[in-house]
């Protein structure tokens, strides 16, 4: 009967033993803090994070922290491989642009900038008969000439627009080859 009673009684703590075991050790448990709300004896409220205190003065649990530590830091990211494509690229190097890579490129971006001038020298052309259009139209309301300088003004802000336009896609090529 006393044996039954002890192995009865041995296999709830194993299973707590197993339990405890799995748990993290003591110092990797993160720390709970808890406030309490304590009333003095003159009515007063004070606020303690004080177990001890607590407990003497019989306070009640306002909240409960757990602290939290900060992750490890991160290793260092390893550096990119070289691609295959770039052959005159060392480990450990930036990627260089080859001179033929770079030629390219820029007879590319000659390429785009050149047809951007063409539409904008267009749209300066269309722009400006549009104006040339609208200056020849007087409608009978128009007597001041402030209205049609007013009717006609967003015809040579256009006009303004696409001259800036081009001035710059000129810069731009001529600063290309540079």
């Amino acid at each position: 009967m006393q044996r039954a009673l002890t192995i009865l009684l041995a296999a709830p703590l194993a299973a707590l033993s197993v339990a405890y075991a799995q748990q993290p050790p003591p110092q990797q448990q993160q720390p709970v803090t808890e406030i309490f709300k304590c009333k003095s004896a003159d009515g007063r409220w004070t606020y303690t994070n004080d177990r001890r205190e607590a407990e003497k003065q019989k306070c009640e649990v306002v909240t409960r922290q757990i602290n939290v530590a900060p992750a490890p830091p991160a290793p260092p990211p390893q550096k990119p491989t070289p691609s295959a494509g770039r052959s005159n690229a060392r480990a450990g190097e930036f990627p260089k642009e080859s001179p033929a890579d770079r030629a390219s490129a820029r007879e590319r971006q000659r390429d785009v900038l050149e047809k951007e001038l063409a539409s904008e020298q267009a749209a300066l052309a269309k722009a400006k008969e549009e104006l040339a259009t609208q200056e020849a139209v007087r409608s009978g309301e128009e007597r001041n000439y402030a209205r049609v300088e007013e009717r006609l003004q967003p015809y040579k802000d256009s006009i303004e627009t696409h001259e800036k336009n081009i001035e710059a896609l000129r810069r731009e090529l001529n600063n290309l080859y540079r």
